[in-house]
């Protein structure tokens, strides 16, 4: 209990030489992603931005992404890890999707792509958040999308 002590030694101090005391704030809790505590896997759109999550605290991130561009827009709602696939190629779009984490009935997945071009709907990532996000995430595990 010698901090309160210590506070009042300054404040006490400070007010003797006329000046103001400050005290200082409790160091503030770890941030929390904008998901619900159920969600793995958090991305929030507006932002560009991906958390991996253990009960809503942050295990992982936030790291950039890219997503869908208009017309095949990334899907908002609460979804579950399907499949994983490390070295899935799509015929539909003819390109590489390495470390890919699909979440949805569709075919969105988290994988490693262009953070400066948008996608067919998928989520871009490096390839370091990319590998995590594949290693960490397992089918079954909720994926949530917020705007």
């Amino acid at each position: 209990m010698g901090t309160p002590r210590r506070v009042m030694g300054v404040a006490a101090g400070a007010a003797m030489l006329g000046a103001t005391a400050i005290a200082l704030a409790p160091a503030a809790e770890a941030a929390e992603a904008p998901c619900g505590a159920q969600a793995r896997a958090c991305l929030q759109l507006h932002t560009n931005t991906a958390w991996l999550t253990d009960g809503g605290r942050i295990t992982y991130g936030g790291v950039p992404v890219t997503h869908g561009k208009p017309g095949y827009r990334t899907p908002v709602g609460t979804f579950k890890v399907r499949y994983k696939d490390i070295d899935h190629y799509s015929k539909q779009f003819n390109g590489p999707m390495p470390y890919s984490v699909f979440f949805t009935t569709n075919g969105i997945a988290f994988h490693q792509g262009s953070l400066k071009v948008r996608s067919h709907g998928c989520v871009h990532l490096s390839k370091e958040a990319a590998a995590k996000f594949f290693t960490t995430l397992q089918p079954g595990d909720v994926v949530q999308v917020v705007k």
